[in-house]
């Protein structure tokens, strides 16, 4: 239930050749509130309600929460979100023992490109691929929670 993650920007699209899996992803807040957020997503043909909380002082660790739901439901929720909904597609790289995921955004988050990468502790080592940019865990624009409120086209 702790998620600890790193991201970075990305300056290539050299990860499109090594991703095995590729899913559209649709996500809503239902809260964006600094202590917690509440997020319903659709990805792929599956719907999810998150629960996260705040973000550690280094902005790689926080407590998250979430379960399946059926598509009708996640759907509903959708409706309910706040303004700002997230369009994007999602790329899965598999790196040794662990997963790259990248975005690539649309709409008003369009240009952006994120990569994530899930730790087992703050301090473990992983291999940075060479299509990987500046770090920026941490800074909350990168939030997919700020940026349904703060678009990336209008920094």
């Amino acid at each position: 239930m702790l998620e600890i993650e790193r991201k970075f920007l990305v300056i290539s699209d050299a990860f499109k050749e090594e991703a095995q899996v590729t899913t559209r992803i649709t996500q809503g807040y239902l809260s964006v509130d600094p202590e917690r957020t509440v997020r319903v997503r659709i990805k792929g043909d599956k719907g999810y309600l998150t629960i996260k909380g705040k973000s550690s002082s280094s902005g790689m660790s926080r407590i998250e929460v979430e379960e399946e739901i059926i598509i009708p439901k996640a759907e509903q929720l959708l409706k309910l979100s706040l303004p700002g909904v997230i369009d994007k597609t999602r790329y899965e790289i598999p790196a040794g023992k662990h997963l790259w995921e990248v975005d690539i955004f649309y709409g008003e988050n369009n240009g952006l490109i994120l990569a994530e990468i899930e730790l087992t502790a703050e301090d473990e080592h992983f291999e940075k691929p060479s299509w990987l940019g500046k770090e920026v865990t941490g800074d909350i624009r990168y939030y997919n929670a700020q940026l349904s409120k703060h678009p990336y086209t209008r920094w």
